[in-house]
């Protein structure tokens, strides 16, 4: 199945609201030099997906606290490490997802591809973004629910774990460090991770390039615990080098 692709016009209005944070709809058709009918028929394609909010003739980002707000943030290089990720997920595969927006991405991408797989994850935001598509089937991991991120964590998360086994862990990262490993901001978040880990012969990480600038508050996991890290071109060389020389299979897009 074809995955329909976001037009240059539409990642172009994207950046242009990331930078104004609110913009009339009539300034975007004169910075684009399209009709007002065009931007809206855009618009309503970007909100539908999250991305943006419009309010009386204004797109306006979302809020920083909102979990659109960070899917929207280096969308385009997101969309591409999600479908490298997807390319990897055999047909009847059941993986495991945690939350993140690239991983977000992922989910999607599999549904666009009419990919019959099953997703165990502890993100709600995962779950409610892919209910659309009929051939995903989502598992969702009881807990204690954290509404800023919609997920779940907890002990009974990592109980609920230790009755599943997959052979793929899709996962995000907030930070890298050569010596130690990968990183997140949110404890009870890195020990779902890591629970999750314990459940999967292999591991990828989905991020963008911006991640491996330095380490995060709390450690995720250790590099001989990841197989595989999936990110952008925008690797520094030496970043890239740490990673093979920790043997982590590295997928640059």
């Amino acid at each position: 199945m074809k995955v329909k692709q976001m037009s240059k016009r539409s990642e172009q209005i994207l950046e242009i609201v990331n930078q104004h944070k609110k913009i009339e709809v009539n300034e975007l058709a004169n910075q684009l030099k399209v009709s007002k009918v065009t931007i809206r028929k855009d618009l309503t394609e970007l909100e539908n997906k999250g991305l943006l909010r419009r309010q009386h003739g204004y797109a306006i980002i979302n809020s920083p606290d909102n979990l659109n707000f960070r899917l929207a943030q280096n969308y385009e290089t997101k969309l591409r490490i999600a479908q490298a990720a997807a390319e990897q997920v055999a047909e009847n595969a059941t993986i495991m997802i945690e939350s993140g927006s690239t991983c977000v991405l992922l989910a999607d991408q599999l549904g666009q591809q009419g990919k019959h797989v099953t997703i165990i994850t502890n993100s709600y935001f995962i779950a409610h973004y892919v209910e659309k598509y009929p051939a995903i089937t989502i598992i969702l991991l009881g807990g204690k629910y954290q509404p800023e991120s919609e997920v779940v964590v907890g002990p009974l998360t990592k109980m609920t774990l230790a009755n599943f086994h997959v052979g793929q862990l899709f996962i995000g990262t907030d930070g890298y460090d050569a010596q130690t490993g990968f990183y997140s901001n949110d404890l009870m978040r890195v020990e779902i991770v890591q629970a999750m880990a314990a459940q999967a012969s292999s591991v990828t990480v989905l991020t963008d390039s911006s991640k491996f600038t330095a380490p995060n508050t709390v450690k995720q996991l250790s590099p001989d615990q990841v197989t595989q890290v999936i990110t952008d071109k925008g690797l520094q060389k030496d970043q890239a080098a740490s990673l093979r020389k920790q043997h982590i299979k590295l997928v640059l897009v």
